[in-house]
């Protein structure tokens, strides 16, 4: 039990994400002193608010990068500023200057991490489904649903902090969520494994390449979390562990959920009042208001987005049997597969991203009508987990634009592209 428990601290201690970071050629740096005035010429220091940025002149090899941080109290009411310690281990971890002496690494890590964001979803499903094939968009889906809310619930749960010192925060966009686990690592596990699980029955190609490709997808996600010094090593442990863990339930069982949900009469209405009782009864313990809940009700509602643009499509016979049964031999794209794919993908996203924009503002005036709410005041006002009125908005709105976005990239701009005469063939066949 010793010896497991210095493994668990170990696993967990900060300084095991700096030597990582230091492996990889991040090079923390002393704050200058402001009382040295020589010191404060060759690094001035500029202040805007909350904000502070430090710059330093450095030679052409070395990529300079300070923190830039933005105290988390502007965004919460005073009532919440008693358990700000509890969110950050160590402000060192935000405040610190850094060099990045491998600009390499730094670049392929940051591309990484977006491997995770919300933008590669908003881009990577719809051409999935759009390009590539339906059936394994359906489950893939549903599978990274699942582990979301599992990783997210468990997350304001559980409420450890992100590393603090000696750990370097090279990025700020999740810091106001907690680090354990790391649904970046779940998300590296299900979205691959998911698609090769369920593409290696259905065509025809090498499996051990599906399984070194998926794997260095996985790794590079949690090698980036921990080289960003967003999450110690433990979480990116845990957060593979429960993924691999919800993998192996869920991949055969969502195998046989997908055709039910495709071809029963119920389906909307159960998937809609699952996901909307999920928003409604998301776990929480403590009282810091995260922007985990309102993440969550995104991933939920895009997912019954899908499937229910997915159910239109059979109950109004579009969507057919396929005339042969798997394995498929994969043909390699043409000239004219490839332009007609670019020309899919091109429209469709730039008529999401204008229906969503459009629906975003609709929707947040719509809720705010309903509730007798002020749309300005409810925008102006901080979040907290004690301003019912202004998370029952956020999660409204986000919940219908992005249940639009769903069943948009599965219904509404299939049928755009069947009438433009550039649908793929076998969109409506993939069951």
């Amino acid at each position: 039990m010793g010896a497991f428990s210095e493994i668990f601290e170990h696993l967990r201690d900060p300084a095991l994400v700096a030597q990582v970071q230091s492996y990889f050629g991040v090079e923390r740096i002393s704050p200058p002193k402001s009382s040295s005035s020589t010191e404060s010429q060759s690094s001035p220091v500029k202040t805007n608010g909350n904000a502070t940025s430090v710059h330093r002149r450095k030679g052409k090899n070395d990529l300079q990068t300070f923190a830039e941080p933005q105290s988390p109290i502007s965004t919460f009411s005073e009532e919440d500023s008693d358990t700000e310690d509890t969110f950050s281990s160590d402000v060192d971890a935000e405040a610190a200057g850094f060099r990045i002496k491998n600009k390499f690494w730094f670049y392929l890590f940051t591309l990484g991490t977006a491997l995770g964001d919300e933008l590669f979803y908003a881009t990577f499903i719809p051409f999935w489904f759009w390009n590539v094939d339906g059936a394994v968009g359906r489950r893939m889906v549903l599978v990274w649903c699942i582990n979301m809310y599992i990783g997210q619930g468990v997350k304001d749960l559980v409420c450890w902090p992100r590393p603090g010192y000696p750990a370097i925060r090279l990025q700020k966009k999740w810091a106001l969520e907690y680090g354990m686990p790391s649904t970046h690592a779940m998300v590296a596990v299900s979205i691959p494994f998911s698609v090769l699980l369920y593409t290696m029955d259905r065509y025809q190609y090498s499996a051990s390449l599906g399984i070194i490709f998926a794997f260095l997808w996985c790794t590079l996600i949690c090698v980036s979390r921990v080289y960003l010094g967003m999450h110690s090593v433990l979480d990116i442990v845990a957060g593979l562990g429960i993924s691999i863990a919800l993998l192996i339930i869920l991949i055969p069982l969502v195998d046989h959920l997908d055709y039910t949900l495709l071809t029963w009469r119920w389906s909307p209405i159960i998937l809609l009042a699952v996901s909307i009782c999920l928003v409604v009864f998301y776990p929480r313990r403590g009282e810091r208001w995260t922007p985990t809940r309102g993440d969550t009700a995104m991933v939920l509602s895009v997912t019954a987005g899908v499937h229910i643009g997915s159910w239109t499509n059979f109950q109004l016979g579009i969507m057919r049997e396929p005339s042969i049964s798997p394995p498929y031999t994969i043909l390699w794209p043409s000239f004219e597969m490839i332009g007609l794919g670019v020309l899919r993908t091109v429209i469709g996203l730039c008529c999401i991203l204008a229906g969503r924009a459009w629906c975003k503002w609709a929707s947040y005036a719509t809720v705010c009508a309903l509730l007798r709410l002020n749309a300005n005041d409810i925008k102006k006002q901080c979040y907290s987990v004690h301003n019912h009125q202004k998370n029952i908005v956020e999660l409204s709105y986000k919940f219908i634009t992005s249940f639009l976005v769903g069943f948009n990239t599965t219904y509404l701009m299939p049928s755009v592209f069947r009438l433009l005469g550039i649908s793929r063939p076998t969109f409506y066949t993939e069951m």
